[in-house]
C-alpha cells in the first residue's frame, strides 16, 4: 500500500490520466439515478483536486488553478443535486472549461520546461490530452445551453447529455470521426472546428517534441 502511495506521489499525472479514464468507464453505470449523479459529482470534484495536485509540478501558477478549480468543485456537486437547472449547468460549464484548459496549459509547460523525458512527463502527455477533451466537452455544454439545438444525435433532436458531448469531444480531438453527435448550428460547428485544429497541433507539437528529445538522448549516448 505504501509503495502505491509513493508511486502516486511520484506520478500525479498518471493518477489524473487513469482517474479520468475510469470516470469515463464508470459514467454509463451511474448516470440514470440521482444517487449515481451525486456520486459522479463527487468524482468530478476529486478529479478537479487531482488536476490541481498534478499541475503543482508544472511552472504554471497554482493560485490561478485554485481560483478556477474551487468554484468548479462547488458547481460539480450542484449539478448533481440540481441537474435540471440551466443556470447551474451553464455556470458549471463556464467554470470547468477554462479550468481544464488552464490545467492542460500547465501540463504542456511541464512537458516543455526541460530537455529530459521523465516517466511522469509521459503520463502528462496523455493526461493533458484527456484534459483538453474534458475542457471542450464543457464548452459544448455551454454552447448547448446558450444556443439550444446546437447538437443532434442518432435519436433525433433534443439536448445532448454530458456523456454524449464528451464522446463528441474525444472523437473530434482524436480526428477519428466516429461520433454520432453532430453540430448543426454555426456556433457549435465553429467550436468543433477549433477543437479539430487543437487536436492536430497537439500531436504535431507535443508528441513530436517527445520523440525529438528521445532521439537526442539516444544520440548523446552514442552507439
Amino acid at each position: 500500500m505504501r509503495r502505491m502511495l509513493d508511486a502516486a506521489r511520484s506520478h500525479p499525472s498518471a493518477v489524473l490520466l487513469f482517474g479520468q479514464l475510469l470516470a469515463i468507464l464508470a459514467y454509463p453505470f451511474f448516470d440514470d439515478s440521482a444517487p449515481g449523479r451525486a456520486l459522479l459529482g463527487v468524482v468530478g470534484t476529486v478529479l478537479v483536486l487531482v488536476a490541481l495536485w498534478a499541475v503543482r509540478r508544472s511552472p504554471a501558477l497554482t493560485w490561478m488553478a485554485v481560483l478556477l478549480g474551487g468554484p468548479a468543485m462547488v458547481f460539480s456537486l450542484l449539478e448533481a443535486v440540481l441537474p435540471g437547472e440551466q443556470w447551474v449547468t451553464l455556470t458549471s460549464a463556464l467554470l470547468h472549461a477554462p479550468f481544464y484548459f488552464y490545467i492542460s496549459y500547465g501540463m504542456i509547460r511541464y512537458l516543455f520546461h526541460d530537455d529530459k523525458v521523465t516517466r511522469d512527463e509521459l503520463y502528462a502527455t496523455g493526461a493533458a490530452f484527456t484534459v483538453v477533451a474534458w475542457g471542450f466537452a464543457y464548452l459544448y455544454v455551454a454552447v448547448q445551453v446558450v444556443w439550444p439545438g446546437s447538437f443532434v444525435g442518432y435519436d433525433g433532436d433534443g439536448a445532448r447529455s454530458w456523456f454524449d458531448l464528451l464522446f463528441l469531444s474525444f472523437t473530434t480531438l482524436t480526428s477519428v470521426g466516429l461520433s454520432d453527435v453532430i453540430p448543426v448550428l454555426p456556433h457549435a460547428r465553429a467550436v468543433v472546428m477549433v477543437e479539430q485544429v487543437v487536436g492536430v497541433l497537439y500531436v504535431a507539437l507535443v508528441i513530436a517534441r517527445l520523440v525529438g528529445l528521445t532521439n537526442a538522448r539516444s544520440v548523446r549516448r552514442g552507439p
